[in-house]
């Protein structure tokens, strides 16, 4: 059974819950702080609609008439259940001035006291008060009515709290219509930009994301090959250390385009072609490069990727290998003409001819040693009169003679220090090889080697390697 551990949410994904989360609270947090404005908003509407219609009852003529009249209560209860038909409130009580009422939306508490606080009114003045009376708790108005000065009744005007609340509750109910709305359109909003987040960060999280960047660092300065990334507009959006190094390039050079880095005209105009290049070969100061490009395309062109490569020392490498070639050759060589001569040296002895076999293994020495006096009278220089002795072997056994001019003269220790005797043995080398090729099948065949110093060109070393059949 295998538990498969969950995959840590995508940053998108991360994203996305955070800003839903955090639109929800807002639009949350937003309409209670709404319901509770517009609660304390609808009571003191409530409250003032209150005052304005138990004014505009103290003031009306007709109220101040029935009141004096033997039996107010049969002129003022049909009033009053207009007024609050009319004027939307829940109930208009008319009272005399200690309180008994002579009007009552429920007609079984006419004649009973009022249950509020009339104290102020008694004086002459308009209140507002929350009370809870006979029809439960309610926001109402209690005014004076004065007759020259003299009060004479009350009047009082209210709303339930119950109505209130229903009222804001209707607000709150269109309220939270417009929140679910803002919070649908938030969430689809905010999952279109996640979405194109995800597609951008190939559905990454944060850990991933950081953990890329930090092994992309690190690929980029732990990659000898120079590394150098353009934008699509051909500037440096990012170039590692062996970039720098190969290009010669110092200092800031991220946003600069190409072709203000100074670079040879053929690279700058390699690295500014929009179609690919493979291997080419460019020269810059110092340096051989090759150099690779290829576009960047995701629908449009975003950029260059460019890699460059120093072939300066791999053709050294090369170099120094073509020449541990020619010695092992060479060695070769006289290994194979050393064994044929021992070979005879035997067959002679065994055949019973030991002075033969004498005379012609001293002769041989006598040869080899001609041969080493000639050169190295020459040449002194150790390496190349090692090179060749094994360059004459190996021209011998191809029938090519192989000759060291007599105007040859390159003692040991004349080497320029400029010059190491390896660059040396790998031009000579190669020099020689292509003379023997020449000079291979013709007839005579010779290959003529003259090497020397020049004292007025400071010690450089000249020569020539003519190939020529017929004695050339």
């Amino acid at each position: 059974m295998h538990l498969r551990v969950p995959r840590p949410r995508s940053l998108a994904g991360q994203l996305f819950a955070m800003q839903a989360v955090l639109i929800a609270v807002v639009v949350a947090g937003y309409a209670l702080f709404t319901y509770i404005s517009d609660r304390g908003q609808a009571q003191d509407a409530a409250g003032r609609q209150a005052r304005a219609v138990s004014l505009a009852i103290a003031d009306s003529p007709s109220v101040l008439e029935a009141i004096g009249s033997p039996d107010p209560t049969a002129r003022l209860q049909p009033y009053a259940v207009r007024v609050m038909r009319d004027t939307d409130v829940d109930f208009v009580t008319i009272m005399d001035p200690e309180g008994i009422r002579w009007t009552h939306p429920d007609p079984g508490q006419i004649g009973r006291p009022f249950r509020g606080h009339i104290e102020r009114a008694q004086r002459g003045q308009t209140l507002t008060e929350t009370y809870t009376g006979t029809l439960g708790p309610s926001v109402r108005a209690v005014t004076p009515v004065l007759d020259d000065g003299r009060v004479v009744g009350l009047v009082s005007a209210g709303i339930k709290v119950e109505e209130i609340s229903k009222r804001a509750q209707e607000q709150l109910t269109a309220l939270l219509g417009v929140a679910a709305g803002a919070l649908l359109l938030g969430a689809v909003g905010t999952y279109v930009i996640n979405a194109r987040l995800r597609r951008h960060t190939h559905g990454m999280n944060a850990d991933e994301l950081s953990r890329m960047h930090d092994y992309h660092q690190a690929a980029l300065h732990a990659v000898r090959e120079g590394l150098l990334m353009l934008d699509g507009q051909y500037r440096v959006a990012l170039i590692n250390d062996g970039g720098r190094e190969l290009l010669g390039v110092a200092g800031d050079v991220v946003g600069a385009s190409v072709a203000d880095l100074g670079l040879p005209a053929q690279l700058t105009g390699a690295l500014l072609a929009s179609e690919p290049r493979v291997d080419e070969v460019h020269l810059t100061d110092r340096r051989v490069l090759v150099v690779n490009t290829s576009p960047v395309s995701g629908g449009e062109r975003r950029g260059t990727v460019v890699t460059l490569r120093d072939v300066t020392e791999l053709q050294s490498l090369m170099g120094e290998l073509n020449s541990e070639r020619g010695f092992t050759q060479a060695l070769r060589s006289q290994a194979h003409e050393a064994a044929n001569r021992l070979h005879t040296v035997v067959s002679l002895i065994e055949l019973g001819r030991a002075e033969e076999a004498v005379d012609f293994a001293t002769a041989e020495l006598e040869l080899a040693q001609a041969l080493t006096d000639q050169v190295v009278a020459a040449v002194s220089e150790p390496v190349l009169a090692a090179l060749l002795l094994g360059k004459t072997a190996q021209a011998n056994e191809r029938g090519v003679e192989l000759v060291v001019s007599r105007e040859s003269r390159l003692d040991d220790g004349l080497l320029p220090p400029s010059l190491p005797a390896r660059d040396l043995v790998t031009i000579l080398g190669n020099l020689v090889d292509n003379a023997v090729d020449a000079a291979q099948g013709r007839v005579p065949s010779r290959v003529t080697v003259a090497a020397y110093t020049e004292a007025a060109r400071g010690g450089e070393v000249s020569g020539t390697v003519p190939a020529a059949g017929g004695g050339g």
